[in-house]
């Protein structure tokens, strides 16, 4: 792990650090009862089974017994406090963690998120913060409880023995040779691991979403072998993860038992030359036992580390992206737009300079409804995701009312101007909610734009109504049902400018008519654009412009491209 990734993964921390020092406390008392307990016991052999000493009050087997049985209670008190503590800690630290990463998400720009997989952000927000919320609660306690009962471990060795202490040690850089040969592949592994568990959450993702297409196409086997080859290389991962990670134990508990069996064997002269007491050999037996304990917790623990910061190495790469974060309050505040849009000399290309649109310039006035038309691929959307400033053009200017948009606050500008796609996204909830998505939109006025949207018959024919519930995209209802939905939620939000992108493509007749109904009520004062295959929703426009291949062919209304026109008027004809 990156080191500058340790530190900020310790910085996360601060907001609790009184717990955590309260944690370090306890675990300082937690460790001291462990080492005092093999004090104890030597007492009770060499004082009393071998030495039989006259006891006296506290000196005693039986006050002995006692105090071993207070230190126990005390060390599961402590360790289950502690334990607790650091539990709600970590929970604290992931829920921070997660809500950052959300908002981040949030603020990433349109470009970005059209750039990476759905997968490989939720596998962010979810695996890699769960990874690092287990390395908070089962590891990083330990981890500081450990090194600390080794060194006190290692100075009341010292102290009782310099020579059976030392022998106590031999086995250490055994140890750190067999952990610094296997923390290179472990780590390289668990890159792997969670680079496929991504693809897999991606691809999951897809075909679900995508999983009528699937069917009407009978691709389930094609599916079915994509995903199990996928699932087979990581399952193949994690299977050699689990072999690396099961060699570590076995080769430290080898080494425990060595140290011991020499411990054991050096010292049988002095104690049977009474040179050496024998309650001091089983302290030390007790002690590298207790030696031992925690570099087998640590090995245990040292997949959850590596994943962590494999993980939090993802985390902090995908969080370290804050110069392309939108910035939704810095400019102009504006209420409301009188509602004029220029643009002038625009270019723009999502890829280097193959240019979507070319010296783009039209004027569109206040209260005006202007359409877009032209063959796929022409630009009509892009304008639209530039006048939005979900992308920015590279040369030119955008203005709304005389201004550059990218003088205004964009929270203010987006607000201001209500998109329909033809792609409705309904989000789980109810039919209220989904209209709503502001608390401030009160009933009353939900109320009003479900006749304007005329959604009434709609909502009436459903069991529940307005509460209708809404299912993942809103898969209960049909297209049209969506749209007439869509629209009623962009009303609701008293835009100044109302985009219609290709709304009205994919409804039958008798929907689309409803619609033309109520765009032509909702228009009255508010400028509107749209964008639309059929020609027949456009045939009031004030105006139309003809895009090809990224430039504007003809500008006029309706009538004066029939009667001077050529690409329009082909294509109506056409029609």
């Amino acid at each position: 792990m990156k080191n500058h990734s340790i530190v900020r993964l310790i910085k996360l921390i601060s907001p609790y650090k009184v717990l955590v020092l309260i944690t370090a406390v306890l675990v300082l008392l937690a460790n001291a009862a462990e080492i005092v307990k093999p004090i104890i016991l030597k007492v009770v052999i060499d004082d009393f089974l071998i030495g039989n000493n006259p006891e006296s009050g506290l000196y005693s087997i039986k006050a002995m017994s006692i105090l071993y049985m207070l230190v126990i209670f005390l060390n599961s008190l402590f360790t289950y406090a502690q334990a607790n503590i650091m539990n709600y800690v970590g929970q604290g630290i992931v829920n921070d963690l997660r809500k950052k990463l959300f908002s981040h998400i949030q603020h990433l720009p349109l470009s970005y998120l059209q750039k990476y997989s759905t997968g490989r952000l939720i596998t962010r927000a979810t695996n890699d913060a769960e990874a690092v919320n287990e390395m908070f609660t089962d590891v990083f306690v330990s981890l500081f409880k450990d090194i600390v009962l080794i060194i006190g471990i290692v100075f009341v060795m010292f102290q009782l023995d310099t020579n059976l202490a030392l022998i106590g040690l031999v086995a250490v850089p055994f140890i750190a040779l067999v952990t610094y040969f296997f923390r290179k592949t472990i780590r390289e592994n668990f890159q792997v691991v969670k680079s496929l568990i991504g693809q897999i959450n991606g691809f999951l993702a897809e075909n679900i979403s995508g999983m009528k297409l699937v069917q009407v196409f009978n691709r389930e086997l094609e599916k079915q072998r994509e995903f199990e080859e996928l699932n087979d290389k990581y399952n193949e991962a994690t299977i050699f993860q689990i072999k690396l990670s099961s060699v570590l134990r076995p080769i430290i508990e080898i080494l425990q038992n060595i140290t011991i069996a020499i411990l054991i064997w050096y010292s049988m002269d002095s104690i049977l030359d009474y040179s050496l007491e024998l309650g001091v050999v089983y302290a030390f037996t007790n002690y590298i036992k207790q030696f031992f304990a925690p570099i087998n917790d640590l090995a245990e623990s040292y997949n959850t580390i590596q994943s962590a910061t494999v993980s939090a190495d993802r985390i902090f790469e995908l969080l370290d992206e804050e110069e392309v974060l939108e910035d939704l309050d810095t400019g102009m505040e504006v209420e409301g737009f009188k509602g004029s849009i220029e643009f002038k000399n625009v270019w723009f290309a999502y890829n280097d300079e193959d240019w979507i649109l070319k010296d783009i310039s039209f004027r569109i006035n206040p209260g005006e409804t202007a359409a877009f038309v032209g063959a796929t691929g022409a630009g009509k959307t892009t304008i639209i995701n530039l006048i939005t400033r979900f992308y920015e053009s590279q040369k030119g200017e955008i203005l709304i009312d005389g201004i550059n948009i990218k003088e205004y606050k964009l929270h203010d500008l987006r607000k201001n101007v209500a998109v329909v796609l033809q792609d409705v996204f309904l989000f789980s909830g109810d039919i209220k909610s989904n209209i709503r998505l502001n608390s401030h939109i009160s009933d009353e006025e939900i109320e009003k734009v479900i006749d304007l949207s005329y959604s009434r018959d709609l909502i009436n024919e459903l069991p529940k109504g307005i509460d209708e519930p809404v299912r993942e995209r809103g898969s209960t209802f049909s297209t049209g049902q969506r749209q007439l939905l869509s629209f009623a939620r962009a009303i609701a939000h008293h835009p100044s400018i109302l985009v219609l992108d290709e709304a009205t493509a994919n409804i039958d007749t008798k929907t689309e008519l409803l619609i033309q109904k109520s765009i032509d009520s909702i228009s009255k004062d508010r400028t509107t654009l749209i964008i639309a295959h059929r020609l027949s929703t456009i045939r009031q426009a004030d105006t139309i412009i003809f895009l090809d291949k990224g430039k504007i062919m003809e500008v006029g209304n309706h009538d004066e491209l029939i009667e001077n026109g050529s690409y329009y008027k082909e294509l109506y004809e056409a029609q």
